[in-house]
């Protein structure tokens, strides 16, 4: 019998932590089924191509009004739509704001929220908290990168910015390398290194976990290294990684900006990213150099691409590495740099799962939308 009421769900933070979304295996694996669906093309985001990232607003240096913001680092309104098919099946949209200022209020950089919605309606399903969704999820996509990309039986993990991207990055690389044993740390500030280290030392099978004093010793010796910097937009400010620091056959994890040699990147290296439709939308969205604008190492494939220097067949998806389309590696001991920019469709798939968990598990508070529509 068909009603017009809506109820929906809400899951604040606590919720969401009870409804299982801080468990990095079951993202990981729903990270890899959310790859083989985009594989399938069986997917759409905002914008022409359906392969935006999403729509931002941002906020001029100098605002002609009082109250209108002013620009500052990571200061931003972003609505980030997005309907992923397969298993999935929903359609919803991530709401992110942020504001590096927040932290001198006690809060976190970023406050996200995520909706679902019923795919034919519309009507909103679940509203959630989604600052745990989204950090998990960033972290889990650069372990489904490392179960199919990092070296076998990989042991030694460099960590370049020890923030929480590279906290929930850990968690999914100890997931998918189980082999790992040593980590070695290039922070900024001791502070961040501390607490990363503290985090680090809930898994008992790291032996070694050493603090160093540069990038390169991070780097050598490391079978996997993930950035998880944060810096100013701009290529002259991106952390640059010498050739001759990388072991041979390495994998590169980029969720975060990296710069390394372009004559390296477009002629020897493996270059993979998990879509290429995605990057695509930024090199039409951002003028050339794009790399200047949108910090993702990804984006520089694209301006080397427009340079003439690669060919669309050297960019490779992480989904057709996964399905078999492609190998891992061209030839042995190539080293593999795996860009990761995010995208809405993560959000979906593990915002799913942790809402059915909280439906099974009786979790959240019902929200009513409304028992008949005012106006139809």
């Amino acid at each position: 019998m068909s009603t017009t009421k809506i109820d929906f769900l809400y899951l604040n933070e606590e919720d969401m932590i009870k409804a299982g979304v801080t468990d990095m295996a079951g993202c990981v694996d729903c990270m890899e089924e959310m790859f083989k669906i985009l594989g399938r093309g069986d997917y759409k985001m905002a914008g022409q191509n359906g392969n935006s990232h999403g729509a931002m607003v941002t906020f001029p240096e100098n605002p002609p009004f009082p109250n209108m913001p002013k620009d500052g680092p990571d200061r931003r309104f972003m609505a980030m739509p997005a309907y992923l098919g397969g298993s999935v099946d929903l359609a919803g949209m991530k709401w992110y704001c942020s504001n590096a200022d927040n932290k001198e209020k006690g809060l976190p950089r970023s406050i996200l929220m995520v909706m679902l919605n019923d795919k034919d309606t519309g009507a909103p399903l679940c509203l959630m908290s989604a600052n745990l969704l989204s950090a998990y999820r960033t972290g889990a996509v650069p372990g489904v990168g490392a179960k199919y990309l990092a070296p076998k039986n990989s042991k030694v993990l460099g960590v370049i910015g020890p923030g929480v991207m590279s906290k929930t990055s850990l968690a999914s690389f100890i997931y998918a390398c189980p082999t790992l044993d040593t980590i070695k740390i290039k922070g900024r500030g001791k502070e961040s290194t501390d607490s990363f280290i503290e985090f680090a030392k809930q898994y008992p099978q790291f032996t070694t976990i050493e603090v160093v004093d540069s990038m390169q010793a991070a780097c050598e010796d490391a079978d996997i290294v993930t950035m998880g910097t944060s810096c100013k937009m701009g290529i002259e400010y991106y952390p640059f990684l010498e050739e001759k620091w990388l072991k041979p056959g390495m994998l590169l994890s980029a969720p975060a900006c990296v710069r390394v040699d372009d004559e390296f990147l477009a002629n020897r290296a493996r270059k993979v990213l998990e879509n290429y439709g995605l990057y695509e939308c930024w090199a039409e969205d951002y003028s050339y150099p794009s790399y200047a604008s949108v910090g993702i190492i990804g984006v520089r494939y694209f301006d080397l691409m427009h340079d003439g220097k690669i060919k669309r067949e050297d960019i490779i998806d992480l989904s057709d590495i996964i399905s078999g389309k492609e190998p891992p590696r061209t030839f042995e001991n190539q080293i593999v740099v795996n860009s990761i920019g995010g995208m809405p469709v993560e959000d979906l798939a593990w915002g799913k799962v942790v809402w059915q968990n909280a439906l099974k598990m009786g979790i959240g508070t019902s929200l009513n939308l409304w028992d008949k529509p005012a106006m139809k």
